[in-house]
């Protein structure tokens, strides 16, 4: 007999499973993997447009990743622990989805404990970063990385963040030099909430937050007995 501290709260996929009580499986039970992946981000701008051609631009909300998972044809084995869950958390529980293009960074052996080097403000458009074993641009955090933050002053900062830009200490903006063993990450989008000194940054299995889009959760049984379903989901913040 083993027991359990909570359920599940991750879309099961390749890299994690879920047991028949609810709680994470053993490494020898996975979930189905994705047949289709579409990601987009959604960060509305309002433009204002002056008879004279002037173009005024603000941003009236807070930008949100969208999700849209299509799976393969599926086994009842297959299809029915993903059924369960979706059933169990509807809209009204959010969970975590681990996408497979953001399982590991572009350079797929980095392993340094990457930490926030200074606090960071709400809106800050980068984040300064320490703990990188060298100054070559390629061993580090590259554009198109996603990243998250493990804050013990802040839980509840969950948001994903996409890198656009990296500096070294040997290539930057004048003004913005990280000192050796550094990196400047700017990400989209711009900071959402403060950030302690030395907080933890995830870049491997990066999860993002999301809830379901609607209420119904259907799926197709075709004539060979597999199962067809595709999941639609956007990011939500605690």
């Amino acid at each position: 007999m083993s027991s359990f501290g909570s359920f599940a709260n991750r879309l099961p996929d390749p890299n994690f499973g879920i047991s028949e009580d609810g709680g994470r499986a053993n490494t020898n039970i996975t979930g189905p993997g994705f047949a289709s992946v579409k990601f987009d981000s959604q960060r509305p701008v309002s433009v204002s447009r002056t008879n004279s051609g002037r173009v005024i631009t603000r941003a009236i909300a807070g930008q949100k990743w969208n999700i849209q998972v299509t799976y393969n044809p599926m086994t009842r084995d297959e299809f029915e622990p993903v059924h369960s869950f979706l059933l169990d958390r509807g809209r009204l529980k959010p969970f975590f989805i681990s996408l497979p293009q953001y399982l590991d960074t572009r350079k797929t052996t980095l392993s340094d404990t990457i930490l926030v080097d200074g606090a960071v403000t709400a809106g800050d458009a980068y984040v300064r970063l320490d703990g990188f074993s060298d100054d070559v641009a390629a061993n580090g955090l590259r554009p198109g990385d996603m990243i998250t933050f493990s804050d013990t002053n802040n839980s509840n900062h969950l948001k994903a963040y996409k890198i656009t830009k990296v500096f070294t200490n040997s290539n930057y903006l004048t003004g913005v030099q990280p000192n050796s063993g550094e990196r400047i990450v700017y990400t989209h989008p711009p900071i959402e909430k403060d950030i302690s000194d030395n907080a933890v940054v995830n870049y491997t299995e990066t999860l993002v937050r999301v809830i379901m889009t609607t209420d119904v959760v259907e799926y197709t049984l075709g004539t060979n007995n597999l199962y067809q379903f595709s999941l639609n989901l956007e990011e939500a913040q605690p």
